[in-house]
């Protein structure tokens, strides 16, 4: 059973992390318009959290705070929901880092944002099953 909460250790916030997420060239990216979700596995230290994410709405995209962070708001709500699908695909000893990166200059409601991240976080899980497998 997962906890439905996101708390404060699920959040990434290491610059030593992001940059690893999105410098290194072990990370994968798949997008369901107009989110893209940029990921990688690594092996979990003990106390860390099996997810961490990242939501990024940038200023190009909306020029004021309030509507980035109603974005935000929308993504963090569906992710918060649906996280079981990713915890069910990773393994005792597996991390996932996770970014979500807005691309659209428009807003959408809230089940239409919930629906994207869902084929997401499907999508992530599936992959991280089939490389289980092989």
């Amino acid at each position: 059973m997962v906890n439905e909460a996101l708390p404060k250790r699920e959040r990434m916030v290491s610059r030593k992390l992001i940059d690893s997420l999105f410098g290194g060239g072990s990370s994968s990216s798949m997008a369901a318009y107009p989110l893209r979700a940029v990921y990688m596995t690594r092996e979990r230290a003990e106390g860390e959290s099996p997810v961490q994410i990242l939501i990024s709405v940038p200023k190009k995209r909306f020029k004021h705070a309030v509507d980035r962070n109603r974005v935000k708001r929308q993504v963090r709500e569906a992710y918060r929901h649906h996280k079981a699908l990713l915890y069910n695909a990773l393994t005792d000893h597996q991390q996932l880092l996770l970014a979500f990166v807005w691309l659209s200059p428009a807003h959408l409601p809230s089940h239409d944002v919930e629906s994207r991240i869902v084929s997401l976080l499907h999508r992530i899980g599936e992959k991280l099953n089939t490389e289980h497998l092989s």
